[in-house]
């Protein structure tokens, strides 16, 4: 798929082929809408509130930081998150993996990356909340809930196109340095739904600065690292003034965390990879480097070979508080103190 992104944001040859397809797609995206909303096909609603963090395009937009800083938002209010997520195996081959993704099960620490998702596990290693993973959102909201019934909200990381589940809040988000390429739905655009599906959202967070009136602004926020193989060992980008740095970054916008490197006064050696990418020692082993720069979503796949070079940026979101106030209105009827 990391080569067709390019067609993603241009117009090319190859469009002849894809745009029949991509007409395709968009019909049975609206059909298969449609059936949820008007009872053709089965969701189920919950007995608490259920706030869905999503986006319409394909590829990282600033979802898994913006849902970690609400669930911290939410107990700061005095409710109990808990943090769902379908998870991603890269390894489609591995049949054995594939059965335990399906299964609801819970994130700890000691998880294996290929068996519950790199976000998954980088949001349970944050230990803000529980984090549960399945591929029937409905299935491991029941079993999460069992195992912790003292929650009293759900917020779920992606799934603004899993209807089976409904939801109270819907919130979508948008990296201001993509947008959505060249507008067309997939494969011959980046567009998992129309743009027009952002005017049935309960608020559209933008990750950058042009958010417009009705919109509300985020922003990643980070200046610390620390070491992977230590991590109370915690550094500034100062630290990396005089050494020999790589960086790697395999997330939906690679960019972006290099131009956040360069921010901060690091200079390095790009490597881009393409997201979710499932990383092994000769991937990295890169010579004259003092230092490998990258990600938490990257980290926690590299903690087997992991030495004293690799060092994590932390990030956090850091969001219009409004957004909250918003959301705690719309859950309001479930009859909890939101203030």
């Amino acid at each position: 798929m990391h080569w067709l992104e390019h067609h993603w944001y241009h117009t090319t040859k190859l469009h002849l082929i894809l745009i029949p397809i991509s007409l395709i797609f968009r019909i049975l995206a609206a059909l298969r809408r449609a059936m949820y909303r008007n009872g053709m096909l089965a969701s189920e609603q919950l007995l608490l509130p259920v706030i869905v963090v999503g986006n319409i395009n394909v590829g990282g937009t600033g979802k898994t930081p913006l849902t970690l800083t609400l669930a911290e938002h939410l107990i700061e209010r005095g409710f109990h998150p808990l943090i769902i997520s379908r998870g991603y195996t890269k390894n489609t081959n591995l049949i054995g993996n594939i059965r335990k993704a399906a299964l609801p099960r819970k994130v700890s620490e000691s998880c294996k990356v290929e068996e519950v998702g790199d976000e998954p596990l980088l949001m349970a290693r944050r230990n803000v909340c529980p984090v549960w993973v399945g591929r029937n959102r409905v299935a491991t909201a029941h079993a999460a809930l069992d195992a912790h019934p003292e929650s009293d909200v759900i917020v779920c990381d992606d799934g603004l196109q899993h209807y089976r589940l409904r939801r109270d809040v819907e919130i979508a988000v948008i990296d201001t340095a993509r947008g959505f390429g060249n507008g067309r739905l997939l494969p011959a655009g980046p567009l998992r739904e129309p743009a027009s599906r952002l005017d049935s959202v309960d608020a559209v967070v933008i990750n950058g600065i042009d958010a417009k009136p009705g919109q509300y602004a985020m922003q990643i926020t980070g200046d610390k690292f620390y070491n992977l193989n230590n991590p109370s060992q915690s550094v500034t980008a100062a630290h990396f003034k005089s050494t020999r740095n790589h960086a790697v970054a395999g997330i939906g916008n690679p960019q972006r965390y290099f131009q956040h490197l360069e921010q901060l006064g690091i200079a390095f050696t790009p490597h881009d990879f393409p997201d979710h990418h499932p990383y092994c020692a000769a991937d990295l082993a890169y010579s004259e480097c003092d230092a490998i720069l990258m990600t938490e979503k990257d980290a926690v796949k590299c903690i087997p070979f992991a030495d004293a070079r690799f060092w994590v940026l932390r990030v956090d979101a850091r969001i219009d508080p409004s957004l909250l106030d918003h959301i705690l209105r719309k859950i309001e009827p479930y009859g909890r103190q939101t203030a």
